[in-house]
Order: C-alpha cells, then structure tokens, then sequence
C-alpha cells in the first residue's frame, strides 16, 4: 500500500481501545495477486474518500479455506476457518466487507455454524449504502459516461447469494451504457474459476469455459467488461487476450471504475 493510504490494522486498533465499524476482509487473492491488489487499493481509496472507519486484520487474516472445501478437503476448511474465527471473535469483530465473492460466500454462509456469525456485504453492497447516506458523490458527467459497459455476474455473488442489483446501480449511477449479456444474473455463465478450477489446469474440451464466457461479453462489443470478483477479473482478462481484444477491451473490477470516476 502507497502511504497516501490510510490502512489502520486491528491490532493497531485494539492497542488505541477503539473498535472500528467494518473489517475489511482483503482475500488471498487481494493480497498477494498483482491485478487483484489494484482492486484492493481501488476499494481502499473510496473507504478513505468516504472516511469510512475500517481496519483490516494485516498478517492476521489467513486464507478463509474456500479453495479446500471446493476441492472436498473439509479437514482443511475447517482448520482455516476455526482459526480465521478465533482472531475476528477476539477482536469482536460484528460486520465485514470484503471484494472477493469466495470470502463473502464462506464468511456469511459456512462460518456462522463454526461459531463465526457476522454481518457480511460484498464490496459493491457497501459502496452502494455509502452513497445512499449521502457519504460518497458519485457524478453521471464522469469519464465513463456513456461508454459501453457489460457486467459479468461473479457465481459466489449472484446466483449463490442473489445480489445482482448493488453492482449494476453502481455502474448505472455513473451514467453508462449498461450491456447485459445473453446469459446473465441467475442464468449466468461461469468464467471457470470457481470450485477450486483457478488453480489447476482445464479439462480436455474444445474450449475453455473462460473464452466461451467471454464470447458471451463480446457479443455485447463493450468497451469495458466489468465484475466484482478476483478470479473472474483474472479469467476474462485471460479470455480477451485468447480473443486478442486486449488492445480494445478492459477488464476492470467495478470499484477500480468507481474510483478511477472519482479521479482516487
């Protein structure tokens, strides 16, 4: 993190005595992925922007053990999570934000009967509550107006937890060219990242899922394909490149727009 950032971890705030309204959960994939750690950064930006009072537990936080439970290690899972529980118990944490949809889905879902029960909200779930108490100005008249935007609904996000809307308000508060694809909200495609599939290679096919997904978003010809996970950032930015679309086609995590709209 640049120092222009302000990134207060909870240990820094325990030893202040003060408890901070969120925790913002950052992800394996936010901390330790180049192209994800922009995103991060992006989100970082508009908590600062809002003078949100946040923490994030730093070295602390570990990886919430969704990887292995999609892979069917459960032993795994629940060694990750049991100790991810203790810290954020410990610290009394109540409500977490966090940009990755695997985070949000195991934290909001899988923690609570391990003893983890906490109040959980996408990225663009909190941004959007933001800008509705008045907290953060989004202006229409941004460098996006008008520019032909498709959204890609991330699995973990949309239809495992039904929030479709909060990014798509986000996108449209900015005065864009909303494109839906053929396949979208609870008929949406996966980019193939997710149950574990990011970290091993496909099966044999005569196509890989992320460039027939990406099809679906060129079809729409955007100017930007736009989502609100990690792994499918990374999954469509693949498929763009097998299209040879990179020169024409970005892909950007809807906070990275909101904040690059905000000149952050």
């Amino acid at each position: 993190m640049s120092d222009t950032l302000k990134v207060p971890t909870m240990a820094e705030c325990m030893a202040e005595g003060r408890q901070p309204e969120i925790l913002f959960w950052v992800g394996s994939a936010g901390s330790y992925d180049d192209r994800a750690k922009k995103i991060t950064r992006a989100f970082v930006k508009i908590l600062n922007k809002a003078n949100v009072d946040f923490a994030v537990l730093g070295t602390e936080e570990s990886c919430t053990g969704d990887v292995a439970k999609r892979a069917g290690n459960e032993f795994l899972f629940q060694m990750q999570a049991v100790t991810n529980i203790e810290i954020l118990n410990a610290y009394e944490v109540k409500r977490i934000v966090t940009a990755c949809p695997h985070s949000y889905n195991t934290l909001k879902n899988e923690y609570p009967s391990l003893g983890g029960v906490y109040q959980v909200q996408h990225h663009t779930q909190f941004i959007e509550e933001l800008i509705q108490k008045g907290k953060l100005k989004v202006e229409r008249d941004s460098a996006f107006k008008g520019k032909r935007i498709t959204f890609h609904d991330p699995c973990y996000l949309g239809r495992a937890n039904e929030v479709y809307e909060a990014p798509r308000e986000l996108l449209k508060m900015l005065g864009v060219e909303l494109l839906e694809m053929k396949r979208s909200r609870k008929s949406a495609l996966c980019c193939g990242a997710g149950g574990a599939q990011m970290f091993k290679e496909p099966e044999k096919g005569d196509k890989d899922v992320n460039v027939l997904r990406t099809e679906d978003a060129l079809e729409t010809n955007p100017g930007i394909i736009a989502t609100g996970c990690p792994y499918c950032n990374t999954m469509m930015t693949d498929g763009v490149k097998a299209k040879e679309k990179e020169n024409d086609i970005s892909v950007m995590d809807v906070a990275e727009i909101l904040a690059q709209s905000q000149n952050l």
